[in-house]
């Protein structure tokens, strides 16, 4: 195909955009099946018809569609911003630059959904060559509009790869993301080895969670103590007694998916949420109705724990779960590659010591152990969840800049920052938290 061989539709709002169609293509960016809930047509339209995501807010949509006649071949969903708020990769300096300078840095254009700092797919295609096509048409739509930049965060690797190839800086950063496989000894997740490689330093291979497993190779964890017992004894004994105060607090955990969600528990749950943003000063990016839309229109992706002391709620956390293919009457494949879950949000009404390790971490990795998920994403930031088994990973964005000489600049920064980032996972590396092969062979 051609660059006459499409023509481009930009809608200024998600309802102008045929929703299955735009979720047949989200499918096709997953070869093992998961339909992304963050790229879900309801998800950005929820963003947007909820008020937490317009023009009211910072967010003006521009879903940029290409068609080959009366098929959608490509599409994303971009916003331009008029400031850098609920993005995760931050760019203050770059406007702070620009001002200096007597430019301006905003209105800017970005591709991605709002407030979700997760990886996953932003150049929706039917193939590569559809993909680079359609940054080609972003680009120069954005110098059309007089826009300063465009931004792509936390993209995949195809969309890494188009982006590349069309000229776009890359910047990297670091996410930590837990994988559920029991190893001989893992090191880390960020330089995954061929399926069926046996680690002599450890190290799961991408494909291994789908391995029955012998002594020497990688499988699934068998339970939450299987999982600590992969640990270094200092830290399995941390966990321990974290586990240990929550329990000592009177505090019990029960979970709900989907549809056993409760309205009632709806309600606790966004009270937490908004009381978590309102203590650190900041009015919550969501509004109530966003997550109404979440638990009437795409209830399957929504896992929820809530804390309970003396049978009543004090916590919750809120995990979103891609549960891939289904299988034989409607039931999801708990073997497949596609099963992730995502840490979110979460909010409590009292103080209890390690409550927020318990809700976020131990009781999500505990039910992605029962239920067979492949990996858990904890969300932006965060080293402390080293401890957890949570191992870093690089997350990948792509820029363009329309000002020539900013834009040499930010090519120079970039390679510096590159040159830290990779010199912070090597650090990182080092304080691996599994069992080495050379220590710690004690059980505790």
């Amino acid at each position: 195909m051609t660059e006459n061989d499409y023509v481009i539709r930009v809608l200024d709002t998600p309802g102008l955009v045929d929703g299955a169609a735009w979720n047949t293509l989200v499918a096709l960016q997953d070869p093992n099946g998961g339909l992304n809930p963050f790229m879900r047509h309801e998800y950005l339209g929820a963003m947007h018809n909820s008020g937490s995501a317009t023009p009211a807010t910072g967010w003006t949509p521009r879903f940029i569609t290409l068609w080959h006649g009366d098929e959608l071949i490509a599409a994303c969903a971009l916003y331009i911003k008029d400031h850098s708020y609920g993005e995760y990769v931050f760019d203050h300096a770059w406007a702070n630059a620009y001002h200096e300078h007597g430019l301006s840095y905003y209105p800017k254009a970005l591709v991605a959904p709002p407030f979700t700092p997760v990886p996953g797919p932003r150049l929706l295609a039917r193939d590569a060559a559809t993909r680079t096509l359609l940054v080609k048409a972003l680009v120069a739509w954005c110098s059309e509009e007089k826009l300063s930049s465009l931004h792509l965060l936390f993209t995949s690797e195809a969309d890494v790869a188009a982006c590349a190839q069309a000229g776009l800086m890359l910047r990297h950063n670091v996410q930590f993301h837990w994988t559920n496989v029991a190893p001989t000894l893992v090191t880390s997740c960020t330089a995954l080895p061929p399926e069926g490689a046996n680690f002599p330093r450890g190290g799961p291979s991408e494909n291994s969670a789908l391995t029955p497993g012998t002594d020497d190779k990688p499988r699934f964890f068998r339970d939450f103590d299987d999982f600590l017992m992969s640990l270094s004894q200092d830290k399995r004994k941390k966990i321990r007694q974290e586990r240990r105060k929550v329990l000592d607090a009177g505090v019990h955990f029960r979970w709900s998916l989907g549809t056993d969600i409760t309205s009632a528990d709806w309600d606790f749950f966004y009270r937490c949420y908004e009381r978590t943003y309102y203590e650190h000063g900041n009015a919550p990016y969501l509004s109530r109705d966003f997550f109404q839309r979440m638990q009437d229109d795409m209830p399957e992706h929504w896992l929820l724990f809530v804390g309970e002391r003396d049978g009543s709620p004090i916590a919750t956390s809120l995990i979103a779960v891609n549960q891939g293919e289904t299988g034989a009457g409607g039931q999801f494949c708990n073997k497949s590659l596609a099963n992730v879950a995502y840490g979110r949000y979460w909010g409590a009404t009292e103080r209890v010591d390690c409550l927020h390790f318990e809700a976020c971490y131990y009781q999500p990795l505990q039910w992605c152990i029962e239920h067979g998920y492949r990996r858990f994403e904890g969300g932006a930031q965060g080293e402390h969840k080293m401890a957890r088994a949570l191992l870093p990973v690089r997350t990948t964005s792509a820029h363009w800049l329309a000002h020539p000489a900013f834009a040499d600049a930010v090519e120079r920064f970039l390679g510096r920052e590159g040159e830290g980032i990779a010199g912070y996972m090597d650090e990182l590396e080092r304080r691996n938290p599994f069992r080495q092969p050379t220590s710690d062979s004690r059980p505790a």
